[in-house]
């Protein structure tokens, strides 16, 4: 049963981008503990704004955003205990990895976030041990990350996150370049994130993806809104609402996903 009590409760919500073009539009949005939540909108919705907002890289120009109880706001995440506590539970995935990986070495950069929080050595080594093993790239572990795959960046990213441990993951089109065989374990992989009790907020317009891993959905229009909100089933099968969203179109009688 989910936590009554949200872990981020978004209040009529907007964000421009230097004052001039919308990237949300009035939304409104709660999370609960435990949710896997997709977002799904078409390129250009508003999706990967949000789950900026949610991770404190940007904040509202209109509305609030509150997190665990708490706002999360520009004057907040100064405060060096709450930034900590914040940094320490909510994690994101960008959807360019290239954006992500900056270290000498897959080694360095999956110890990273650890380090900042100032863990002793020994449990630094066996989270990055853990990590590795978990996303299978123990093999990786002394090359640069500029020189990896798609997929091997994709799994890195995902395990410099998981060596934090976070309880809350925000991915941004997480499928994003991956071949048939690595988006089955990413399917894998989040599901399992899922069922350990993790928050899992997933910004995709992928109709597959949704399908396999959301325990609800809630959709963009391409005016920055939110249009529908609740079952998967019943949104997915939706197909006045997935065209008008460009999500889906119809082609030679039948819908088409895209």
């Amino acid at each position: 049963m989910l936590n009554t009590k949200p872990v981020f409760d978004v209040r009529q919500v907007s964000f421009e981008y230097e004052g001039k073009q919308t990237a949300l539009d009035h939304i409104d949005l709660s999370v609960h503990a435990g949710e896997s939540l997709i977002i799904l909108g078409a390129n250009g919705s508003g999706k990967s704004t949000l789950l900026k907002l949610l991770d404190g890289l940007y904040f509202p120009t209109g509305g609030e955003i509150q997190a665990f109880g708490n706002p999360v706001t520009e004057e907040a995440l100064r405060d060096d205990e709450f930034n900590f506590a914040f940094r320490r539970r909510v994690g994101l995935i960008f959807q360019d990895t290239d954006v992500q990986l900056f270290s000498a070495s897959v080694l360095d950069e999956v110890a990273f976030a650890p380090l900042q929080l100032g863990l002793p050595r020994d449990e630094v080594n066996r989270r990055v041990d853990s990590a590795l093993e978990a996303l299978r790239i123990e093999k990786l572990r002394e090359r640069a990350p500029h020189r990896l795959s798609g997929g091997e960046k994709r799994r890195v990213a995902l395990a410099s996150l998981l060596s934090l441990n976070p309880d809350v993951w925000l991915l941004d089109e997480p499928t994003t370049g991956l071949d048939p065989r690595s988006q089955s374990w990413l399917v894998e992989f989040i599901l399992k994130q899922r069922n350990e009790g993790k928050t899992v907020i997933t910004a995709t317009h992928d109709l597959t993806l949704a399908e396999e891993i959301a325990s609800r959905i809630c959709v963009f229009s391409e005016d920055h809104q939110v249009v529908a909100a609740g079952d998967p089933q019943e949104i997915l099968e939706d197909h006045d609402l997935l065209h008008r969203c460009n999500l889906a179109h119809y082609h030679a009688h039948h819908l088409e996903r895209i």
